[in-house]
């Protein structure tokens, strides 16, 4: 079977939106977003305490987290203001998983407030903790690194060893003790290894690593063991003829190893807890963009009104997007483009050398996959302004959930410049 990438909407719409809304702007699918969360929660749904934790760093905007909280969602946070982002929009208590790294302490008491669960990046941080807040949660995680390279059947996948994230094994050990000395009864393991895998293979080898290790602790310290968090590393396939993961698959995996290990152990009341911000995300989202330019030099270029300021991954990581052009969805890729924006940097480019069909100034892109770490990432090199973010609702409708930014926003951390309100005025 052919894995096509289609986009979630058509040239009449985008013409249709553009009326009220400039170019670039990322535009996000309700129904499909929902439709997601609701396979997720079928795939886990042998473990009656299960809980997707939304990675707030992926999406942070409040309506789309408050749609996920509609789906069941919780969310992961790892600064102040994602705590208060989940907070603005009715989540608090244990629907907060607070997974931060190098954290001030100002971070750990407000998720302390919130009732978060705070998963410790390192042993050191006990002390911290409860220097900060008087006395420890009852219920607490800890991060694990198990070091070394991470494998699957078909290969080393990555080096949790260069990881700055997470504990040694003999630490998470001697955290268990320290915590329940002083007062944890409830806990979490948490880690995080792989980013973006395309394979129904990583969770469940995960899993059986998490849960061995879940059964050492508990017999080793005598700990009761809450929760595993199997954290985020299910990703997507962003280029076209990849074969998507099977989020059931993936979950039946899972169950596999959780009755074979810790049912097997007597520790089957464990909730499992997951946080993939991409699966949840990144197909649902794109970014809309109108063609402004075209250059002919060494190469065929096409100018764009989007730049990496409004989508960064392929200039930083040198990332894949597919690129629809709307209303040529059918005709034959014959041109080769690089697909370039605005910014005074040679890697300001969405596409290199891409088999693309005919391509004219006014025509409409659509490049796929930016539901996840899009917009989140965007910045204001160049003095470039962020742009706006639009919902495709189930009926059809599109609203604004975020305005594009104008020069007053950029300019408002001025105001100790003597001339700040002739700056903010002039738009």
């Amino acid at each position: 079977m052919k894995f096509e990438k289609k986009p979630f909407v058509t040239l009449d719409q985008v013409r249709e939106m553009a009326k009220s809304y400039s170019t670039p702007f990322h535009l996000y699918d309700e129904k499909g977003i929902r439709e997601n969360a609701k396979r997720v929660n079928e795939a886990f749904s042998w473990n009656p305490g299960f809980r997707e934790y939304f990675a707030v760093k992926a999406t942070p905007n409040p309506f789309l987290i408050k749609l996920l909280h509609e789906c069941g969602c919780g969310t992961d946070c790892s600064s102040m203001t994602e705590l208060m982002l989940s907070e603005a929009c009715g989540v608090t208590g244990e629907e907060i998983m607070f997974s931060s790294n190098d954290t001030p302490a100002e971070e750990f008491r407000k998720a302390a407030e919130l009732g978060a669960i705070i998963n410790l990046d390192d042993i050191t941080h006990i002390d911290l903790v409860e220097k900060t807040l008087g006395s420890l949660p009852e219920t607490m995680s800890c991060r694990f690194n198990p070091g070394g390279f991470y494998k699957l059947s078909n290969g080393i996948m990555d080096n949790p060893g260069d990881s700055k994230y997470g504990m040694t094994e003999e630490q998470i050990f001697d955290a268990y003790r320290i915590l329940m000395k002083k007062g944890v009864r409830h806990f979490g393991i948490h880690a995080f290894l792989v980013s973006n895998t395309v394979t129904n293979e990583y969770y469940p080898t995960l899993a059986e690593t998490l849960f061995k290790l879940a059964v050492r602790l508990r017999n080793a310290t005598g700990a009761h063991i809450a929760f595993i968090n199997l954290s985020g590393g299910v990703g997507i396939p962003y280029k076209p003829g990849e074969k998507p993961n099977d989020i059931y698959k993936i979950g039946e995996g899972v169950h596999e190893v959780y009755d074979r290990i810790l049912k097997a152990n007597g520790m089957g009341d464990v909730r499992i807890f997951t946080e993939m911000g991409r699966f949840m995300m990144a197909p649902y989202g794109c970014l809309v963009t109108k063609v402004i330019h075209e250059k002919h030099i060494y190469k065929e270029y096409i100018g764009v009104d989007a730049c990496a300021a409004n989508l960064m991954r392929p200039a930083m990581y040198g990332a894949y997007h597919h690129i629809t052009v709307l209303g040529k969805e059918d005709a034959p890729c014959t041109e080769t483009y690089d697909v370039a924006g605005s910014l005074c940097e040679n890697n300001d480019k969405f596409a290199i050398d891409r088999q693309l069909p005919k391509i004219e100034i006014g025509d409409y892109l659509v490049i796929h996959d930016t539901g996840a770490h899009g917009f989140s990432m965007g910045y204001n090199y160049n003095g470039r302004l962020r742009s706006s973010e639009l919902l495709l609702k189930e009926d059809g409708s599109v609203q604004l959930i975020r305005r594009a930014e104008t020069a007053a926003d950029y300019f408002a951390t001025f105001d100790c410049f003597p001339e700040y309100s002739s700056l903010a005025e002039k738009q």
